[in-house]
């Protein structure tokens, strides 16, 4: 990581680098909860690679550097069966700290939870901002794409995805998503689609110790800080 990214008083994401306006919310957070004041240098991004360092003025943001762009990372990509109560929200924060790429959420021939339309409008509302809150806390520039609850057969297809069992093999250089599956684990009709098995633990795991040690993985194994 950018040595002036981890070292900035706070990270913020606003819509744009050519005109950069925080958010209420986020001015607020800046402002009464960390304190932050005209002398500190914080870092604001576009989420989208793109950043610069700012100091926050009673008059708005302060551009004090010229844009910096960091490449997009390689594709870490974890696709989680949906555990009950409040771990998807968990799962969301820690996979973006850790720096996934992208998160979803996949049905299962055994998952227990499964959302309504309406509810998974909802709760992928506050997951967003679980991730862009996350992405700040972390001092990530490029903000994790989340997608829709899929089905096991739409994301199995892919050479490059994996499905997390312990008794797979270890992660391929050409695999870049793992699938976790619910705590009743893969029906022996999944297991057989033939997709590639990776072992993220030997022991039997939670969902979401699953989906992070699957993050782990992806991250250490592409090489990212």
């Amino acid at each position: 990581m950018n040595p002036v990214l981890r070292g900035s008083a706070a990270h913020v994401f606003v819509e744009s680098l050519d005109d950069p306006q925080i958010a209420s919310d986020d001015e607020h957070h800046l402002r009464r909860v960390l304190r932050i004041r005209d002398a500190d240098v914080i870092t604001v991004s576009d989420g989208l690679g793109r950043w610069v360092t700012a100091r926050l003025t009673a008059h708005g943001v302060a551009v004090e550097s010229d844009t910096v762009s960091e490449s997009m990372p390689r594709p870490a990509v974890v696709l989680s069966a949906i555990p009950k109560g409040d771990r998807p929200e968990w799962i969301v924060q820690k996979l973006t700290e850790i720096g996934a790429t992208t998160i979803g959420f996949v049905d299962c021939a055994r998952s227990v939870v499964r959302w309504e339309e309406a509810r998974a409008g909802r709760q992928f509302d506050r997951m967003r901002r679980i991730a862009r809150e996350a992405a700040m806390q972390s001092r990530r520039v490029w903000l994790p794409h989340l997608v829709d609850v899929q089905s096991f057969d739409q994301v199995i297809g892919p050479i490059s995805s994996a499905i997390a069992d312990p008794d797979g093999g270890e992660l391929s250089a050409a695999t870049d998503t793992v699938i976790v599956g619910p705590e009743g684990g893969f029906t022996d009709g999944e297991l057989a689609r033939g997709t590639t098995r990776v072992r993220v633990s030997a022991n039997i795991l939670r969902v979401e110790t699953a989906a992070l040690a699957a993050a782990i993985l992806l991250t250490q194994r592409h090489g990212s800080a």
